[in-house]
């Protein structure tokens, strides 16, 4: 494409910029390095993938390895349900984190020892998270903010005490919602210990500042019921984890902050109703989806860069890792043949990212696709830096400019272009995102809706652990090598795992380690 002219570019940015006035957002696709004859040579199984797409939404059993519906479609028109239950499930749980969420700002539910609730601490993993913390920081204001929200999504106890300490003397007006679906992720579950310890050392009651947001019927279901937390909200088994962001999972979290959970959920059913458009050229998720076909060759042989020009943006490249590599990252595809499917997506933000990976992407290895993310209104205080030209001005230019030299030396991208970051949009662009990684994953012939290799990690970490347990058992005053406490517990194959737990568990006083790092001749005794 190096060789077109002006005109041809122009003509062809015309043809194929995909407009959806309904939505405020369009879809520019005239630089990606599509013959004119793609679009009609995937019809067909374009097609399948509509077809496939509309059953799903029906209610069909989309995850056929759970045996499962898969509903995120619904959570903003209930209406479409398959049936009046869920429908009313889903109209009530809105309904109920709104008036919650006012209890909460009015006073009418209070902590323990405070007048009022003022901060947040949400505690998750996953989906769990990273919807959470994109919504906050995308649409969070710190000087306007109903509360102020922090954030626990891992099992680091020094990430835990970090965020723990920032929120100090403030705990006894701090609301803590503890997100699993299960009730015993092990990320979610420690930093709810965590944060209990906390509570507790502050001498405050857990329970009375605490909300679950999980599976009916799960352990911390059981505990909060028990416990009489202060409410629990539920999270259903027809919505993955990566697609929870628009259920009770992101929307009590950002009702809490005071952000507008209405025009969030307003947004994506827009957008739902434009991309369930049967016409490839009026669908932007559909237009989107064959883009990343054409570019990986439908076998992810491209990364996926996404490049928002704003800073409240700059999660979203983050939440879409998960939304894109955990739905399309699978070894076999629907008959049960390999494939080793997925596409890698990285990106920070613009202009940052010129000052940091662009150089490679204009000048090494073409490996990769961009998706830039062009936001029209500047927001913020209009300042004039040189005459006639604002900051926002040289931010806009250095997004067209960025694209014009990555195109002039044949590296692909695709734009998409809204008014600002506002709550409707960003349902917009969850949704949008949403539909094109389930059609993608039509057009490849894989389950989006699962996640076996997430589980397989799971395992082998919950083996790793029951290890240690052996391992430290066998400690005792007389040093010894890793190798010997291996043939101690018969478990030669396993030696460097057990130098490893060793070795973290002298770092941690419950070890003592002799003569040094090499794993040939370090010894280990019990105790710090």
């Amino acid at each position: 494409m190096t060789g077109m002219t002006k005109t041809e570019l122009w003509n062809r940015y015309q043809e194929h910029l995909c407009i959806c006035e309904s939505i405020d957002l369009t879809l520019d696709v005239s630089r990606m390095a599509f013959s004119y004859d793609f679009l009609d040579t995937m019809a067909p199984a374009m097609a399948a993938a509509f077809d496939d797409m509309d059953a799903l939404e029906r209610g069909a059993i989309a995850n056929p390895d759970e045996q499962r519906m898969v509903g995120h479609y619904w959570l903003r028109a209930p209406q479409l349900a398959p049936d009046r239950e869920l429908t009313a499930a889903i109209q009530e749980t809105t309904a109920r984190i709104k008036a919650f969420a006012t209890d909460i700002h009015t006073g009418k539910i209070k902590p323990q020892q405070s007048a009022k609730f003022s901060r947040i601490l949400s505690i998750g993993i996953g989906g769990s998270a990273l919807g959470p913390m994109f919504v906050s920081d995308a649409l969070g204001d710190p000087a306007s903010d109903k509360m102020k929200v922090h954030f626990i999504d891992n099992t680091d106890p020094d990430g835990c005490d970090r965020t723990l300490r920032a929120i100090g003397s403030e705990l006894s007006e701090t609301l803590t919602l503890v997100i699993s679906k299960s009730g015993s992720t092990p990320e979610s579950r420690n930093g709810m210990l965590a944060a209990a310890a906390a509570y507790k050392a502050a001498g405050l009651d857990f329970a009375r500042h605490a909300v679950a947001i999980t599976g009916e019927g799960s352990h911390l279901d059981e505990q909060a019921k028990s416990q009489e937390w202060l409410a629990t909200f539920p999270m259903w088994d027809w919505v993955g984890g990566r697609t929870s962001e628009l259920s009770a999972v992101g929307l009590v979290p950002a009702a809490l902050q005071g952000i507008d959970i209405d025009a969030m959920l307003a947004g994506a059913a827009a957008c739902d109703e434009v991309t369930r458009r049967h016409a490839v050229r009026d669908n932007p998720a559909a237009l989107m989806a064959l883009m990343w076909n054409h570019a990986t060759r439908g076998k992810g042989e491209k990364d996926m860069v996404v490049l928002p020009y704003k800073d409240r943006l700059l999660l979203f490249s983050r939440y879409l890792q998960q939304l894109v590599m955990e739905s399309l990252g699978k070894r076999l595809n629907l008959n049960g043949e390999r494939v080793d499917q997925g596409i890698a997506v990285y990106g920070n933000k613009g202009s940052t990212d010129q000052h940091a990976y662009v150089q490679q992407l204009r000048d090494g290895v073409n490996n990769f696709f961009v998706v830039f993310i062009r936001v029209l209104n500047d927001g913020g205080e209009t300042v004039y830096v040189e005459p006639g030209i604002t900051a926002g001005d040289y931010l806009h230019g250095f997004l067209m400019g960025t694209r014009e030299a990555l195109f002039s030396n044949d590296r692909e991208s695709m734009t998409i272009t809204v008014p600002n970051v506002d709550a409707r949009v960003v349902g917009v662009l969850i949704a949008l995102f949403e539909r094109a990684v389930g059609f993608y994953a039509s057009l490849i012939g894989i389950n989006a809706y699962h996640q076996p290799g997430v589980e397989a990690g799971k395992k082998a970490a919950t083996a790793v652990l029951s290890l240690q347990t052996r391992v430290a058992s066998e400690l005792s005053r007389q040093p010894r090598k890793a190798s010997e406490i291996a043939a101690a517990i018969g478990r030669e194959e396993d030696a460097e795992t057990i130098f490893s737990l060793l070795e973290h568990l002298a770092a941690n006083g419950r070890a003592t380690q002799f003569n040094g790092r090499n794993p040939a001749t370090a010894t280990f005794s019990v105790g710090g």
